[in-house]
């Protein structure tokens, strides 16, 4: 089974993630960070990946640390359950609407790491976490998984006509 687990301790966190690509959606994720728990829980729960994810971080001082190390030790786990990358398709692409957003996202399983992210935010943070940590945290999970991703997201306003 393709399986990683990925530990990290700085001075300013402490995680274990464990990662199944072959799984079933099964999580438990608990990261002291409620809206990083939520988009974790989709990735799992969308991916069908197995997703166990124990942070401890200084968010006492900001969540910057947690997530950007949370990125980091995934993209690890990808790299490591994916091995040498044999029998898999390399790229693809999808769109998803959802609410009054629509996202574009372009993967290349390739080895060599890139990261875009093209979006326009309406608020400076979702829940805690401070709208310019996405970008960050795509280039982090990028950088050690060796992807190349490309996201676009475009809001949009929904207005039903009147009859």
């Amino acid at each position: 089974m393709r399986t990683a687990k990925v530990n990290r301790k700085t001075d300013e966190t402490d995680i274990e993630l464990y990662l199944n690509i072959d799984g079933s959606g099964k999580h438990h994720i608990q990261t002291g960070i409620g809206f990083l728990d939520h988009m974790l829980i989709h990735i799992a729960v969308h991916g069908f990946f197995d997703l166990d994810v124990q942070a401890k971080g200084d968010l006492h001082i900001d969540d910057h640390h947690t997530i950007e190390d949370i990125a980091l030790i995934l993209g690890q786990a990808f790299d490591q359950a994916l091995d040498e990358r044999k029998g898999i398709v390399r790229s693809a692409s999808f769109f998803l609407p959802m609410d009054e957003t629509l996202v574009m996202m372009v993967v290349d399983l390739s080895g060599r790491p890139y990261a875009v992210f093209n979006g326009v935010w309406h608020t400076q943070q979702v829940g805690s976490i401070p709208t310019s940590l996405f970008a960050h945290f795509l280039h982090s999970f990028a950088v050690t998984a060796l992807y190349w991703v490309f996201v676009l997201v475009c809001r949009f306003s929904l207005k039903l006509a009147k009859r």
